[in-house]
């Protein structure tokens, strides 16, 4: 039986135009826009009056159920998704992380089992590459053909995930080859090894080191290094969670040159700065990640590279770990402290507040930052980003009347804490809603285990860009 929602009398707004219409959807995909579309009998009907509505939130950096420095993420791809439908996302992209001398196929095949039958919300993957040779290089048409057209590689962990230069360029000359995207985690992994030797050898092991052995200056200079190469090798570039003003200098002066760099930051370095490793003690390991918190001038910074266009997206790189007995176990030695903190279920409502209600941000550039840049980006516009005839249904009604607090009291994230406590919320989501299925109402679960489906992405298109 053909499945239809109704939503009345809403101000829809996506990353180009302010309209109000009905939205009318049919299995799943918006069939009509329009003022007055009347219901037939059996339609699903909201009233969305005095509501905000947006494209469906995408999260296109997570972490699900990973395995990281001794301990397994505990938000899998069930909770994860619950969290991030709860929020206001509707998609998001997991990374695959193969082992050292595992078969991209064999990595893909064992992140659908942690996902198949699981996931509340639709997702895709990225591969992560950490290792760089003839094999993987042979691999990587396969992986794009399966719907994976976006590669990360790791500039820092040196020993662990790092590749060298020459592995870099041969990935993005591979990638554009194949209309792949190569992301980077822009660190100079020699300098924080130098920083991370010296620390340890002074015994200066609490966490408040961690953020001193991942200082700003290793992050622009490796964003630097990305883009030199990224150029020589004529492709494109995407930087992730991008922390500091040292490397979003490098994406704006690469921009004004003409090259082809893209960026996204996290709601945690637009919001939070490394005072918190300086007045918690251990305590502090709930904000270890990397890039750590910065100095909180890089904040205003950043929001302006987000307004202007420098920034394109906000993601949350969520990976979750529990305070107690997993971040504890680097007690006595910041190394041992798995990085990583929740943040899919937060996103979008700190964006909304924090940019939109604050005035940094207009509500067409929300919608770009939470959905429609990612979408663009990673290969899933226009069936997902935006409202148009023929678009998935995923959307994010806000009521903004409605108040809250973020707080491990009311998270749905399957960690013992939250990185945003106390944080207030000014306007919250009030339906949520995956391909014509309200899966969130005012932060209650309301849709199911396994509903989502998995993104099969298309290459990445350059045009996008205007390039």
């Amino acid at each position: 039986m053909t499945k239809r929602m109704l939503i009345k009398n809403g101000t829809i707004f996506t990353a180009s135009d302010t309209f109000s219409a009905d939205i009318l959807a049919e299995d799943g995909k918006i069939c009509r826009l329009g003022p007055g579309i009347e219901p037939s009998a059996g339609d699903t009907v909201i009233d969305a009056a005095g509501l905000e509505i947006y494209p469906g939130g995408i999260d296109a950096h997570t972490h699900f159920a990973l395995p990281f420095m001794g301990a397994v993420s505990p938000d899998d791809f069930e909770t994860g998704t619950v969290a991030a439908a709860c929020g206001g996302t509707t998609a998001i992209v997991d990374f695959v992380i193969p082992g050292k001398g595992q078969k991209l196929a064999a990595a893909v095949a064992a992140w659908h089992e942690k996902a198949m039958g699981k996931a509340a919300v639709d997702y895709g993957f990225h591969m992560a590459l950490p290792e760089v040779n003839a094999e993987v290089l042979a691999d990587i048409p396969g992986v794009v053909a399966e719907g994976i057209s976006s590669f990360k590689c790791f500039m820092a962990y040196k020993g662990a995930l790092m590749i060298d230069d020459d592995q870099l360029l041969q990935v993005l000359g591979a990638a554009k080859e194949n209309s792949a995207l190569v992301s980077v985690h822009a660190e100079n992994g020699d300098m924080l090894t130098h920083l991370m030797k010296r620390f340890a050898g002074e015994g200066k092991t609490g966490p408040e080191y961690h953020a001193l052995a991942h200082p700003a200056e290793a992050e622009g200079e490796a964003a630097h290094r990305a883009i030199v190469l990224a150029g020589f090798a004529g492709a494109p570039l995407h930087i992730v969670h991008l922390s500091c003003d040292e490397a979003l200098r490098e994406v704006q002066a690469a921009r004004v040159r003409g090259q082809l760099v893209l960026a996204e930051t996290c709601p945690q370095y637009l919001l939070l700065s490394d005072e918190l490793y300086k007045k918690n003690g251990f305590e502090a390991a709930k904000w270890v990640m990397s890039p750590p918190l910065r100095h909180v001038l890089n904040q205003d910074k950043l929001w302006n590279g987000l307004r202007d266009g420098f920034l394109q997206s906000v993601a949350t790189d969520h990976c979750s770990f529990n305070f107690k007995g997993q971040k504890e176990m680097g007690k006595g030695d910041f190394l041992r402290i798995p990085n990583g903190i929740p943040g899919v279920g937060d996103r979008v409502n700190l964006l909304y507040t924090y940019g939109v209600r604050s005035g940094r941000l207009s509500r067409n550039q929300f919608a770009a930052a939470i959905a429609t840049n990612a979408a663009k980006i990673f290969g899933m516009y226009p069936g997902k980003g935006t409202v148009a005839v023929g678009s998935d249904a995923d959307l994010v009604i806000f009521n903004p009347a409605r108040a809250g607090e973020v707080s491990v009291k009311n998270s749905r994230h399957n960690v013992d804490y939250s990185a945003f406590e106390g944080f207030k919320l000014d306007g919250l989501p009030a339906f949520v809603i995956s391909r014509g299925q309200v899966v969130a109402e005012y932060g209650k679960f309301t849709g199911k285990k396994g509903h989502g489906r998995y993104l099969k992405r298309k290459k990445f298109d350059v045009r996008e860009w205007g390039f």
